[in-house]
């Protein structure tokens, strides 16, 4: 198993919140609006289709040796469980989870492993059927959300410019390439 399959993706709890919810309502309205604007771009002859082309959204990847989502307590300007969960049990849960430095109990900080990957719970995985669940993401926004999502989250954990957000940026560049 691989080092990145190990790490627990929890980055995605501290970047949306009841707030978020209600904004990403809105972006359907949004979308909407920017797909009619694309065909009155067509129509009026200054669409560049066919010459750049739509940028393509990248494909989420967890990056070997990062952890930044098992920092569980990261702060005001993260979400708290009780903005994320609905259900109580899952509030308790996630607390305790929590070890006295902010890192969740079950990280291994000198391998960025985690102990119990296999048992861990469904708010560790970064899926499309968790952030819908939980944030209301659809699974054709999943990967752009979660990959700002995570960098968000490494931004916060290890700063803007480290080492494990440079490893990330790149292994997405090359997912997105590589499809």
């Amino acid at each position: 198993m691989s080092l990145a399959a190990m790490t627990s993706p929890l980055c995605i709890a501290g970047v949306y919140s009841q707030a978020n919810r209600k904004q990403n309502q809105s972006h359907n309205i949004n979308a909407k609006k920017k797909k009619i604007s694309e065909k009155i771009q067509i129509v009026n002859g200054s669409s560049s289709i066919g010459f750049k082309g739509k940028k393509e959204d990248p494909i989420w990847k967890c990056v070997a040796g990062c952890g930044s989502c098992c920092k569980l307590d990261k702060g005001p300007s993260f979400a708290t469980p009780e903005e994320i969960f609905q259900d109580q049990s899952d509030i308790e849960l996630y607390k305790t989870l929590i070890g006295p430095d902010g890192w969740c109990k079950h990280y291994e900080k000198t391998t960025r492993t985690c102990t119990i990957y296999e048992e861990r719970p469904y708010f560790c995985r970064v899926e499309p059927e968790v952030f819908e669940d939980l944030y209301g993401i659809s699974e054709k926004r999943f990967n752009r959300d979660a990959c700002s999502s995570c960098r968000d989250t490494i931004k916060s954990v290890y700063g803007a410019q480290s080492e494990e957000l440079q490893r990330f940026n790149d292994a997405i560049r090359n997912s997105s390439i590589s499809k």
